[in-house]
């Protein structure tokens, strides 16, 4: 095999690479979007009292705030969603 082939084979190992991690940034942006939007919907009064629960819900909306504005923004816009900026 000549360098020339190696070089190609390894130009598209990488483009595949990266086309795969872009479709799984995809997919992850979409389930944390639609995450948010539930939590933002969630009324936690209506929650089972148990607190297994009530610590999953937490942990949840943990996460979410965790991410960076930009990240939240690109996970909201890939469900087509927005929050109220007031609440």
């Amino acid at each position: 095999m000549t360098l020339h082939a190696m070089k190609e084979d390894d130009v598209r190992l990488l483009r595949n690479e990266i086309e795969m991690l872009m479709n799984e940034r995809r997919q992850l942006l979409q389930v944390t979007g639609a995450a948010a939007v539930f939590v933002a919907n969630l009324d936690t009064d209506s929650l089972p009292d148990e607190a297994d629960t009530i610590d999953a819900a937490e942990m949840l909306a943990e996460q979410l705030n965790g991410l960076t504005e930009e990240t939240l923004k690109d996970a909201l816009e890939s469900v087509r969603a927005e929050l109220d900026p007031t609440a």
